[in-house]
């Protein structure tokens, strides 16, 4: 990368909000406390789906790998967003700018996909349930979920490599609190259209395609949750898929806002707020809405509690 022609070269500085500090102080509270949260929530999900079998399930498997996806982009942005937030120095290496663009866009794009497995998963025990374990076997589940880290992970290591190999000529100011592919492509101080135009490409086929699978497996679900005779169940299987589909909302209408326009054409401010969404809000959402309401996990829960309270007892 031609480092802005410049040998002394140290890394970026990630403005964040610092023209707002006010805003700066509560944000690191917010983001803190939503942190915690967020990891508490995906980690008893992750242990749960490990220790109890009777979680050893493919939605379990599924929402496992979720969990630690989610897990893993939070830990990618969030402390260096807090040590940004509340210290004088905002600066992070070109190395580590490399690493957290190839991270965050790696498990973007492994979210996107497994997100559609997920969508299948539902349609096939609704739709299909005499049928489900045999359709939906742990080969298949396994494969589905190498499949979508592959493919997350190949496209960020060419996304990864065209974004920081442009030249900057003397800008090494980011503004955001991260770094993001859009962000870096207005920092570049050369054509970027053919980079614009194979991110636009790439987004279409991690965001469009798998959110149009998604809403069509929940339209078959939903025409079978109506043949249901028992109101009960249906409102049951609506609110479950409601809950659902607002998480898929959530995630892949901030993701659209912010890679499916030029990037000559962003509000910073407005696409920062957008970017806190899909780091910090649809962890925080998915453990909630999937899983710490549903009454297997709560049985699960209760069942480990006991177990471990047994065992301090002996």
């Amino acid at each position: 990368m031609e480092r802005a022609n410049d040998s002394a070269f140290s890394g970026f500085i990630l403005l964040g909000f610092s023209n707002q500090p006010q805003l700066e102080t509560a944000l690191f509270v917010a983001i803190l406390i939503i942190y915690f949260v967020s990891c508490l929530g995906n980690g008893i999900i992750i242990l749960l789906s490990t220790m109890d079998p009777h979680l050893h399930t493919p939605m379990y498997f599924f929402l496992s790998n979720l969990s630690f996806m989610d897990l893993c982009l939070m830990t990618c942005t969030v402390p260096q967003t807090l040590a940004n937030f509340k210290g004088k120095d905002k600066t992070i290496t070109y190395g580590g700018c490399v690493t957290q663009l190839f991270i965050a866009l790696g498990l973007g794009g492994v979210e996107c996909v497994l997100l559609s497995v997920m969508a299948y998963d539902r349609y096939v025990a609704v739709c299909r349930p005499l049928h489900y374990m045999v359709i939906v076997h742990p080969q298949l589940c396994l494969q589905l979920v190498v499949t979508a880290w592959l493919t997350g992970f190949g496209n960020s290591v060419i996304q990864t490599a065209l974004t920081m190999t442009l030249p900057l000529c003397g800008k090494n100011q980011v503004d955001h609190f991260f770094c993001e592919v859009p962000v870096m492509l207005k920092l570049a101080c050369t054509n970027t259209s053919i980079n614009e135009a194979e991110l636009f490409a790439v987004s279409v086929f991690f965001l469009v395609v798998p959110l149009s699978l998604i809403l069509v497996s929940y339209s078959h679900i939903t025409r079978a949750v109506l043949k249901m005779k028992s109101a009960q169940g249906r409102q049951k299987a609506f609110g479950t898929c409601g809950s659902h589909l607002m998480v898929v909302i959530i995630f892949f209408g901030t993701l659209i806002s912010m890679y499916l326009q030029p990037p000559s054409s962003y509000s910073q401010d407005v696409n920062k707020s957008i970017a806190l969404f899909y780091t910090l809000v649809t962890p925080l959402l998915n453990p909630l809405i999937y899983t710490l309401r549903n009454k297997e996990v709560k049985g699960a829960l209760r069942r480990q509690m006991r177990r471990i309270l047994g065992l301090r007892q002996s």
